[in-house]
């Protein structure tokens, strides 16, 4: 306990350090969150989910934090959906057919128009399906007839994709022809803001027929991240990137680490053929191309996280730090206490395992503390050029799907640059507490 509070004064000494630790923390509350609040299998469903399931977001839409920085702000997205309650809706049925009357009052008072207009019916029949007529009421009072057709069980109607509609809003797109004053001698594509009312009329045929429906305006800004191009909330990849990367990082690093010292121990300690066996493996491993073996691996076998993750750990077992360990393990052989151990009689497992391996893990606390960056940026890289699991939900796939979208040649610059920052925040929190270490345990860097 003493050694404990000794080595947390010493820590405190750097500021870096304290700032770093900090990070760490967070990151691993914010991983241990993501776990708790957001279950695998549900992130990966949703991540995976096609438009049925991210039908009420906006494609490419900005965090709405971009707000904070403009004059005027970005709309946000908003539905009203009479089977949740929303809006009226009146029933009559005569002469055998149903007539269902809805009415879809909202306000609008955003000076941008919004990226897109949609409406979900929801009908429950039996044989013929009902027949409905879509209208708007502008503030100003004018009555803009969409249109009319038969609608089945679950039907979208976008307006966008109606060319009748936008040649009777004068050739405007329909996001604009709704919301400007089309009266005027010369309309100008401004919001004409305020009260809007969407009505429909629908004909049943059937007496238990239902007939409920579902308005969506996109805005431009949604959630606290944005969305990709297939209507995905980003926040999935931004949460779930962080127990993976830390997985992946530490998994990677310890094994390796680990694994290489105490094969250095015990080449070091038997010498002779064993020595030189593992010396050569490590000569040939280190001329071998590290990561064109890991592009074979993931384009002829498999793109897996697990098996990249054994392929770093294998590669990086007979690394250089094997002859750095060695080094240092030729010294503490010839020390007096490992003299005395040999002449009480321990075994040679006991000496590597008691007596030279303990000696050598401080030396790799600060090692291990700055591999785990390095290969949480490795899993990043190997998925920016293609080679990332194709299923799971990470920092690097959301920089490797904006990237090969436009993202940066379309200003979506938030769907790459997200995932980028928390990646170098990772890598700065990790890189200041390994230096910070380093000084604490190496004597030779300890300031004075």
């Amino acid at each position: 306990m003493s050694q404990l509070k000794s080595f947390l004064r010493d820590l405190t000494h750097y500021p870096s350090a304290v700032v770093g630790l900090i990070l760490i923390v967070a990151l691993v509350v914010f991983a241990i969150y993501t776990v708790i609040a957001l279950p695998y299998h549900e992130a990966i469903s949703l991540w995976r989910g096609d438009e049925d399931v991210w039908y009420r977001t906006p494609k490419t839409a900005q965090p709405k934090w971009v707000n904070w920085f403009l004059r005027e702000d970005l709309p946000e997205t908003f539905w009203l959906n009479t089977a949740e309650g929303d809006g009226t809706k009146v029933e009559e049925f005569s002469q055998g057919a149903k007539k269902v009357f809805i009415s879809l009052p909202f306000e609008y008072r955003s000076k941008r128009f919004p990226q897109e207009v949609s409406l979900y019916f929801y009908s429950d029949y039996k044989e013929k399906s009902p027949f409905v007529t879509v209208k708007i009421i502008t503030p100003d009072g004018r009555e803009i007839n969409v249109g009319n057709f038969s609608i089945t069980k679950r039907f979208n109607y976008r307006f966008s994709q109606d060319q009748k509609l936008q040649r009777r809003l004068k050739n405007f797109s329909p996001e604009q022809g709704i919301f400007i004053d089309l009266t005027a001698e010369t309309p100008k594509p401004e919001v004409v803001a305020g009260q809007y009312e969407l009505q429909v009329q629908a004909v049943a045929f059937e007496e238990n027929s239902t007939v409920d429906v579902e308005l969506i305006v996109y805005g431009h800004v949604y959630g606290w991240a944005g969305t990709d191009h297939r209507r995905r909330d980003i926040t999935i990849a931004l949460m779930w990137g962080a127990p993976i990367a830390l997985m992946f990082g530490f998994l990677t690093a310890v094994g390796s680490t680990i694994t290489t010292m105490i094969i250095a121990a015990f080449g070091t300690w038997y010498g002779g053929w064993v020595d030189e066996v593992i010396q050569r493996i490590t000569e040939i491993n280190l001329i071998l191309p590290f990561l064109s073996i890991l592009i074979m691996i993931g384009t002829f076998y498999s793109r897996s996280l697990w098996t990249m993750l054994v392929a770093v750990i294998a590669l990086s077992i007979f690394g250089g730090a094997i002859k750095n360990f060695r080094a240092v393990f030729l010294q503490i052989k010839e020390s007096p206490y490992v003299e005395a151990a040999r002449a009480y009689g321990a075994s040679n497992l006991r000496i590597v395992l008691h007596y030279l391996v303990p000696r050598i893990v401080p030396l790799l606390i600060p090692q291990l503390v700055i591999l785990i960056p390095s290969n949480v940026f490795l899993e990043a890289s190997l998925t920016v050029i293609g080679l990332g699991d194709p299923i799971l939900p990470t920092w690097g796939k959301l920089i490797q799907e904006g990237v090969s979208n436009g993202a940066l040649i379309k200003g979506q610059y938030y769907w790459v640059l997200e995932p980028a920052f928390i990646l170098l925040m990772t890598g700065l929190a990790f890189s200041l507490v390994g230096f910070s270490l380093d000084r604490i345990f190496n004597p030779r860097l300890r300031e004075v």
